[in-house]
């Protein structure tokens, strides 16, 4: 009954669109049904365009594979990647909504410790219109949750907290490991559930997963590229951490806030661990160059816009890690490119950045 009458007045239905990336068919959907099915999805086909895909019905969706994205980028459609999930970052791009929420077709409904189903989505929503506290941590997380608040020493000047862009939700069952990790651990499976929210920290980076991820599009949608990755790139499996380590180093200079924790999906399926370590072999020693490097980067202060601070984050990455290997070159190239396809079907209104993409026809 309480999931019936949440899907009756859903929160941001008007608000918010569902990016899923997919190669397959849609089956997974008629789990979410109760809590997807109010919104919109924005569904990016990989892989062979004259593939059908399958969605069930009483679902309002839009599909783009590969031709659309060509048709509607033309030359700059090289900026969005083939062949790997990072071409999710295609729908970000043509939403028209201020909230992105995104999942993974291999995520299912998890249930709470009281075995209920948790409606992911709502609570990422929960998160993203309540503030962040990213200049102090509170020992007790979200001090905006019911049952917490701030604790005793916490400053009152900056208990307001900030606007918060980032919702990173975890997974139970099959954890967000990389290959190695898979390699030694094949049967470890996630099966704590840790009722907590916390805010990252500033100066602190983190390494996202975009297969349970919200965002506010409006405040940080520019940055959520998902890079070069997938077919003819010498890296994957680092789209979603490349695209957590950009954003993240532009909200703590913009003054907006990153969570991490509730909501839980469950993570169904294990990717093959000696396919993942081909695909991230090289990501596995460059990020010992990336993370310093996102560690040291200083942003001007006129840089303002989420697209001013990727613009000037493309043209560091070309200065300092196209000396790791050239592939740096071609991805802060695509970064620019990103910037302008983005504001090319975003164009600027009255001033400020909405969501008015040309629709599909």
């Amino acid at each position: 009954m309480a999931s019936a009458s949440r899907a009756a007045t859903p929160l941001l239905k008007d608000e918010l669109d569902i990016v899923i990336p997919t190669i397959r068919n849609l089956d997974f959907l008629e789990m979410w049904r109760p809590f997807f099915q109010p919104y919109h999805l924005i569904i990016v086909q990989d892989g062979d365009p004259s593939k059908t895909i399958r969605v069930p019905e009483g679902f309002d969706y839009e599909l783009y594979n590969r031709n659309d994205i060509n048709r509607m980028l033309g030359p700059k459609a090289s900026c969005i990647s083939f062949k790997d999930s990072a071409c999710r970052c295609f729908g970000y791009m043509v939403s028209k909504k201020k909230y992105i929420y995104t999942i993974d077709d291999d995520c299912f409904v998890a249930k709470d410790p009281s075995g209920k189903d948790i409606n992911a989505l709502e609570q990422h929503i929960k998160n993203l219109l309540s503030p962040s506290t990213p200049f102090f941590f509170n020992t007790l997380y979200d001090p905006y949750r019911d049952g917490a608040d701030f604790v005793r020493g916490y400053p009152f000047s900056l208990r307001e907290g900030v606007p918060t862009a980032v919702s990173h939700g975890l997974w139970l069952n099959i954890p967000d490991y990389d290959a190695p990790t898979q390699l030694v651990k094949p049967l470890e499976r996630n099966t704590r559930y840790v009722d907590a929210i916390l805010t990252i920290p500033k100066g602190t980076l983190f390494p996202m997963c975009g297969m349970n991820l919200a965002f506010d599009r409006e405040l940080i949608g520019p940055a959520m590229y998902f890079g070069l990755m997938g077919d003819g790139q010498p890296i994957g499996r680092y789209d979603d951490m490349w695209a957590g380590w950009c954003t993240k180093v532009i909200t703590d200079h913009l003054g907006l806030g990153v969570k991490t924790g509730l909501p839980y999906i469950w993570h169904s399926k294990a990717s093959n661990p000696f396919v993942n370590l081909k695909k991230e072999y090289n990501g596995i020693f460059w990020q010992e160059e990336l993370i310093p490097f996102f560690q040291s980067v200083s942003l001007p202060k006129d840089a303002t816009t989420v697209q001013k601070c990727y613009l000037e984050l493309a043209k560091q990455v070309r200065a300092k890690l196209g000396k790791v290997d050239g592939y740096f070159n071609k991805l802060a190239d695509s970064m620019v490119t990103w910037i302008e396809a983005w504001d090319e079907l975003n164009p600027p209104k009255g001033g400020v950045a909405t969501a008015n993409g040309p629709p599909k026809k």
